[in-house]
């Protein structure tokens, strides 16, 4: 199964007779709050219009916990992220599609944590809201409450040492921005650099311009040339879970299943005792 969906696929299964659950997920990464400002608001920009039947959901409060030293985007409690995806009308007998405002990390983040928790059939809209040429809605749906259970587990989940262990046994990567990975520049966490061995991989250079991803053929040839491949463990990590969730995705379009490292660097950074690596080198 694909792991996106076009907006002309979407349009017709919408328009067929199992048409899939939609949710919206619009979020953006912002320092507005460090300087005084406020965050954007994703769900005012859903009530200014979402795709019809689309429920919101919060990437704050629904896809994770509050910090609390495990990092920005800890994992949510099973209970509450099981009730939010029932609210929000899945099931696991019926198919799912995310979308956001375009980057896709959000989107990916639902689609990763749906994924991870055993459901069968998700898809994440590419290139998100701006490729959808079709009607919006105001109003909010209600749907039926589904009948979605998480399966928690650890299979394709890392915590920190098992990034650590996987940065020198296998390929551990870095989707956050060139600038971060070097420790040039660190706009959140307390420290700039990334985990000593893992591999520089800004997911922003996984799509086009215009916010898709790039071809199955070509994303498998760019993780190749990182050293990502089906013969080697891959592992995942970011900011705080979300582009890293990214990067799952498009190693997924890839053909190259991973896992990911939720805590990430916002978890990693914040403990003196880990080791940093900075400058282009891995080591």
């Amino acid at each position: 199964m694909n792991a996106i969906i076009s907006a002309s696929e979407l349009a017709a299964e919408l328009a067929g007779g199992d048409p899939p659950v939609l949710l919206d997920v619009r979020w953006q990464l912002s320092t507005a709050a460090a300087a005084g400002e406020p965050p954007f608001d994703g769900r005012a920009a859903y009530r200014d219009g979402h795709l019809p039947g689309a429920v919101f959901i919060d990437l704050d409060r629904e896809l994770a916990a509050a910090p609390a030293g495990r990092g920005r985007h800890p994992l949510p409690d099973p209970e509450e992220f099981g009730a939010a995806m029932r609210r929000a009308g899945v099931s696991a007998g019926t198919p799912v599609v995310v979308y956001d405002g375009g980057m896709g990390w959000a989107a990916a983040r639902a689609w990763w944590l749906l994924r991870w928790t055993g459901h069968p059939d998700v898809r994440v809209l590419d290139g998100g809201l701006p490729s959808w040429d079709g009607p919006l809605e105001t109003a909010q749906p209600e749907p039926a409450e589904g009948d979605f259970v998480p399966a928690w587990g650890a299979a394709g989940l890392l915590d920190a040492d098992g990034a650590a262990a996987l940065a020198r046994s296998g390929v551990l990567l870095d989707a956050r921005a060139g600038e971060r990975y070097r420790g040039e520049v660190e706009p959140i966490d307390p420290v700039g650099g990334h985990i000593p061995g893992a591999v520089s991989a800004p997911t922003t250079e996984n799509v086009g311009p215009d916010g898709r991803f790039l071809p199955a053929g070509e994303l498998a040839t760019r993780f190749r040339e990182l050293g990502a491949s089906t013969d080697k463990q891959v592992g995942v990590y970011c900011g705080s879970g979300v582009s890293g969730a990214h990067e799952v995705l498009a190693l997924a379009v890839a053909g190259i299943p991973a896992d990911l490292y939720v805590g990430s660097w916002s978890e990693w950074s914040s403990d003196p005792e880990r080791p940093v690596a900075v400058g282009p080198d891995p080591q």
